[in-house]
């Protein structure tokens, strides 16, 4: 099958999210697999150039239509670690992609509606046909619109969509300049309650909207994901437009790359180890500890790696850090927060617990550091109130870090409790909580350290029970071919 992947990022050159490891991850399953993947991405100003091979212009001056101009652009190719990307650079006075960053100007929708145009014209001008194509979140939403209300007609009738939204709260909220610049006109044809009319702001259009109406079907990043978006507000008012449109709408839970991380082969750990032969996790245990300096003791060392925000439930992983160290355990925190106060409340706590030989707070991201907390940690926790899909628990699953999650998203579709999960016993790997609050939190970190404490053998199996999950893009790359092959026969 011939795919053309379409998105904003793509890692490692473009990558502000987990949109990014979407793209290389998946693109590379499917080309295991046996397909023929072909990446576009906007070429920004500010990628990381060092992680393309054999750059070279691949189409001299496409000619994009833009309200009543031509726009010329240069097509590259390069191959990003094998992955074969297309970089569209338009050449206009608006400098669409050359701004220094890849996100956050008030022109947004102008540039990535070009983006998504210009896709179409390079896909139509040179004769790709490719069976699917897979666009992602609004950036590339227009995409499927213009296919079927435009390239359809021109020489691509046969093309299909599957369009995949990673994170609701951005749709896409656009005026009808839009549509007066993409081409598409006729503003008061796309602006009906069935088509891109936003549901809250009826004079404006929603891109997402658009995608979930024309693509030949729409997924979300987790099944639990896919239940919440269509009956809970973390659609953002799309529930309804999903509803309508439930028959071609599913949730496909993200992968992780094995390969990055694997804890028989992860160059930034000292010690190896594997699920038949934990005795190199205990000494990693000994090297966190060290290189944090706290202090050596008999005591199971809790954990938390990521953003400190609002979503990832920021006044549970607070409480998370205390109850640990009233229960007698150790804490570890990795993180920062995009919010400036609470980053500054994090730096406050961590001059406060400075002393502490059980606590180490590390504000900021550091890749090495990420690594070996996962390998040395016993017990990682995951208190998002809201989660999509969710990598932490996947890394501490494979690392052996038992999680301690929210019952949300996709942590609920991952982490089965071993005390009340209505799987086998031999298939829980974890504790789950449900309520956004103490009492959920403490109860579940309680089950954890309890079990740490007084059945060590117990523990050492539920370590190894998650070790034996298989969250690697094996089996989202099988899911999304039975949904490729699927819309190529409607």
């Amino acid at each position: 099958m011939y795919i053309v992947m379409v998105a904003s990022e793509c890692a490692p050159v473009a990558k502000v999210g987990g949109l990014a490891d979407v793209i290389y991850g998946l693109s590379r399953e499917l080309e295991i697999r046996g397909n023929a993947v072909e990446i576009i991405l906007p070429k920004y100003d500010c990628m990381r150039y060092d992680h393309i091979r054999d750059l070279s212009v691949s189409y001299e001056n496409l000619q994009v239509p833009w309200f009543n101009r031509q726009v010329p652009c240069t097509v590259w190719f390069g191959h990003v670690h094998d992955r074969r990307c297309y970089f569209i650079e338009p050449h206009s006075e608006e400098h669409f992609f050359e701004r220094g960053s890849y996100y956050g100007f008030p022109d947004e929708h102008l540039r990535f509606a070009f983006f998504s145009k210009a896709t179409m014209e390079f896909m139509y001008k040179t004769g790709k046909r490719p069976d699917v194509i897979h666009t992602h979140d609004w950036q590339t939403a227009l995409i499927p619109v213009l296919l079927y209300e435009l390239y359809a007609h021109h020489g691509m009738p046969d093309q299909r969509v599957c369009h995949t939204i990673h994170n609701f709260r951005h749709q896409g909220i656009v005026g009808e300049d839009v549509l007066w610049m993409s081409g598409l006109g006729r503003p008061e044809y796309y602006a009906a309650p069935d088509r891109l009319q936003d549901d809250f702001t009826h004079a404006a259009l929603n891109l997402t909207k658009g995608a979930i109406t024309y693509a030949n079907f729409v997924t979300t990043v987790s099944p639990t994901h896919a239940w919440e978006v269509c009956n809970t507000d973390q659609g953002y008012g799309l529930g309804p437009t999903l509803t309508r449109h439930a028959d071609k709408f599913g949730g496909v839970l993200n992968g992780l790359d094995y390969d990055m991380w694997n804890p028989g082969t992860d160059v930034y750990i000292p010690h190896h180890y594997s699920a038949d032969d934990l005795s190199g996790k205990y000494a990693d245990k000994q090297a966190l500890r060290g290189r944090l300096m706290l202090q050596e003791a008999y005591k199971p060392v809790i954990a938390y790696v990521g953003r400190l925000d609002t979503q990832k439930g920021v006044h549970l992983i607070r409480h998370a850090l205390f109850y640990a160290l009233e229960q007698g355990a150790q804490f570890v925190l990795l993180g920062a927060s995009p919010e400036l106060g609470i980053n500054d409340d994090f730096w406050q706590l961590k001059h406060h617990l400075n002393e502490n030989p059980d606590c180490h707070l590390e504000i900021g991201y550091d890749e090495e550091l990420a690594h070996l907390i996962y390998a040395g940690a016993d017990m990682m926790v995951v208190p998002s109130l809201y989660e999509p899909c969710g990598l932490t628990q996947m890394i501490a699953l494979r690392y052996g870090a038992v999680p301690i999650v929210r019952a949300v998203g996709g942590l609920a579709d991952t982490v089965f409790d071993r005390d009340y999960s209505s799987k086998p016993m031999h298939e829980r790997n974890g504790y789950v909580f449900h309520q956004a609050d103490f009492a959920g939190l403490e109860s579940a970190m309680s089950r954890a350290i309890g079990l740490w404490h007084h059945h060590p053998d117990e523990f050492h199996r539920l370590i190894r029970q998650g070790m034996a999950y298989d969250y690697s893009w094996n089996h989202p790359g099988r899911d999304y071919l039975n949904i490729y092959e699927h819309i190529r026969h409607l």
